[in-house]
């Protein structure tokens, strides 16, 4: 069974209004902070989310328009037969398990959830190729709950920005939670993805287009 989060409690007002500060600035470098995978649905959000494990939310959305016209419910990918769903979801790496997941998935749901997929933390981990992070992705952006997503993005951010000094993304989760309001957990995260997606890279970070440069102790970062 997977646990859940470690319990977040406050902390202290100087670092949560320095949190404030970066957010603010985030804001600003990514006025929307919405989910890049392309969905119109909780399913096909899900879905994608799978297939971007160590891929490019631009290359899943390259696949997916295909895969959504052939799949369109829980069931047809319970259905679905693996060597068909691998050719199309080749492209994406990884693709003999992400389609034994996604069959799980839809499996699932079918069997368990009526079809649709679950609206909770704990519903959401119970399915194949689903942890944490996909399923605050879901919860976020699908079912309007506060969720902060730790993908590899945030983590490198979050440790660069100080916001913390964790290697596990559970415990980043938590440390962010502590940072931030309640109403900020779905944006504020987003918006710290983004901004390491395109800006605080993990090699050659663009300091110089950095909107929260000023707040930043790494000791790597460039003069801009």
């Amino acid at each position: 069974m997977k646990k859940a989060a470690p319990a977040a409690k406050g902390a202290p007002p100087a670092a949560r209004r320095r949190a404030a500060r970066i957010i603010r600035g985030l804001e600003k470098e990514f006025p929307s902070a919405r989910v890049e995978l392309a969905h119109s649905s909780p399913l096909e959000l899900l879905i994608a989310t799978i297939l971007s494990a160590q891929c490019t939310d631009q290359r899943v959305n390259q696949v997916t328009p295909g895969l959504f016209r052939r799949y369109r419910r829980a069931i047809d990918y319970a259905r679905a037969v693996p060597a068909e769903l691998e050719t199309m979801i080749r492209s994406t790496g990884f693709f003999k398990s992400k389609a034994r997941s996604i069959i799980a998935c839809g499996r699932a749901l079918e069997e368990r959830f009526g079809g649709q997929v679950p609206a909770t933390m704990d519903a959401l981990v119970t399915l194949s190729g689903v942890g944490r992070k996909t399923a605050n992705v879901i919860l976020g952006a699908c079912f309007g709950k506060p969720a902060v997503v730790v993908d590899t993005h945030v983590k490198r951010v979050s440790q660069r920005l100080a916001l913390s000094a964790s290697d596990d993304p559970e415990r980043i989760e938590c440390d962010l939670q502590r940072l931030l309001p309640v109403q900020q957990w779905t944006s504020g995260s987003q918006r710290l993805l983004l901004h390491g997606r395109y800006v605080c890279l993990a090699r050659r970070p663009r300091c110089g287009e950095c909107a929260v440069y000023a707040e930043c102790p790494w000791e790597g970062k460039q003069h801009p």
